[in-house]
């Protein structure tokens, strides 16, 4: 099973569209997971209509339509493993302890917020990962996402991947 993690699009505020190697990967995935942030309504539609399976929540950049769309908090499970996938998580000092206190029945917890991508593995084996931003890199060298395999119950394949800059 391939996954596509994203967050943090902002469109149409840091980008006027999402850039192609994202919308090819969607094309491509299994399940879409994005993080939040997502600004514009047009932006969730696009996904709702591209992605194979959405899981989706709300950020705090997200107004109001978008939040009676999307949860704060969305858990599913994906070949045999249980994902969370959450906006915000807090300072990165002490987050592995602090996500694995708070979502104890999961496996991986794909968050957002930041712009900087993530891939820890908290005690007790809760995998956290920030896909990045494909639209926003803030203090980053590029704009990122992730995709990943799922395969025998096992997260496989955890790929970080650039996103060459706007010319």
């Amino acid at each position: 099973m391939r996954l596509l993690l994203t967050s943090d699009t902002h469109l149409p505020r840091r980008a006027r569209r999402l850039p192609p190697p994202l919308l090819e990967e969607m094309g491509a995935a299994d399940v879409v997971l994005h993080a939040g942030d997502w600004v514009d309504v047009a932006t969730l539609d696009l996904f709702e209509a591209r992605a194979r399976r959405l899981v989706g929540v709300s950020g705090n950049n997200d107004g109001p339509e978008l939040r009676s769309r999307l949860p704060e908090v969305a858990r599913v499970e994906c070949g045999g493993l249980r994902f969370g996938v959450v906006h915000e998580t807090g300072a990165s000092q002490g987050r592995e302890k602090r996500c694995a206190d708070r979502f104890p029945d999961l496996d991986v917890l794909v968050f957002g917020h930041s712009h900087i991508p993530w891939d820890t593995t908290a005690p007790g084996g809760l995998r956290l990962l920030n896909p990045g931003s494909p639209t926003d890199r803030r203090r980053q060298p590029y704009c990122t996402y992730m995709t990943a395999e799922v395969s025998d119950a096992r997260l496989t394949d955890v790929r970080l991947h650039r996103i060459a800059p706007r010319t």
